[in-house]
């Protein structure tokens, strides 16, 4: 089917919408007024429909113009986003960028610079995969990620500083713990820890790491900081949580405990570019947004 209407015809009717006169359209396309009348007349004469009528000094669009360039708008747009796809393919990027985060690393952190970089990136997928300890070298020695949020820096990956996470003992308000005041690493052996598992030590030679355990007798383990939210929440166990964690919940249900030497410590959050010089331009496109170094561009 052949169609009778271009792309640019729409674009030339909807400038003329926007502008309010012919004139102001054929400035704003860098036009001859002759030029954009002449173009207007033939598409109302192919579709044979008027779509434009003149009021004074206005051009304005008729009922059926302003139906039709409704439907027209979002075609445009669609053009629109097809060009600066070809041009983002054309740059080299990626179909696909996979992000390893440790999942000390507050979420926020990630999701809010991600909303900018996809608005300037249609042509790129992002993967998120949650790391901790082991795992979370893993992805990065293996370089089967394109960027890492980790806690420490790896030996032979330079790393920038990223952010702080503060960690602390949380047990419910109706755990025994709670009803202590003054309490020493000693109380903690007779109860249940709730542990966040290693989740790279199935997969990997090295044995499973317990950072953060306090050799309580019995323990229950999860794979994630949102289970062992639920799990001290609900008394079955102390845990140490991020402190963005409880914040962002507010329960009024888990008290944070104060510990002689050891009530709260800090883990710094570091940010690396596994892949290195072969990282790609999409890659290091949001490995800049993450730190602050790009604004998101505006279209003209």
């Amino acid at each position: 089917m052949r169609l009778k209407s271009t792309l640019e015809q729409w674009a030339t009717l909807q400038a003329v919408d926007q502008a309010g006169s012919i004139q102001a359209a054929a400035t704003a396309l860098n036009k001859s007024h002759t030029t954009l009348i002449y173009a207007i007349k033939k598409l109302e004469d192919q579709l044979a429909v008027q779509l434009v009528e003149v009021r004074g000094r206005r051009a304005a669009l008729t009922h059926h113009g302003r139906t039709l360039l409704r439907r027209a708008n979002s075609m445009l747009e669609q053009a629109k986003a097809l060009e600066e796809l070809s041009a983002q393919v054309s740059a080299g990027m990626e179909s696909e960028i996979i992000v390893a985060v440790d999942h000390l690393c507050d979420p926020a952190l990630l999701y809010a610079p991600m909303a900018n970089f996809l608005k300037e990136n249609s042509s790129t997928s992002i993967q998120i995969v949650e790391t901790s300890l082991s795992k979370t070298t893993e992805m990065v020695v293996s370089e089967l990620a394109d960027i890492a949020i980790i806690n420490l820096p790896i030996t032979n990956y330079p790393a920038e500083a990223f952010a702080l996470t503060s960690m602390v003992l949380v047990v419910s308000t109706e755990h025994p713990l709670a009803m202590l005041s003054q309490l020493t690493m000693a109380d903690f052996s007779s109860y249940c820890q709730i542990v966040v598992r290693d989740l790279g030590a199935p997969s990997t030679t090295q044995p499973a790491q317990n950072v953060g355990w306090l050799k309580a007798n019995q323990r229950v383990t999860v794979d994630n900081f949102d289970h062992a939210f639920y799990a001290v929440e609900q008394g079955n166990g102390f845990c140490r949580l991020p402190l963005y964690l409880l914040k962002k919940r507010n329960s009024e249900r888990l008290k944070v405990l104060h510990v002689e030497g050891g009530s709260k410590y800090n883990v710094p959050i570091h940010i690396t570019l596994p892949k290195g010089v072969r990282t790609g331009p999409a890659a290091r496109r949001f490995y800049d947004f993450l730190l602050g170094k790009h604004e998101p561009t505006t279209a003209v």
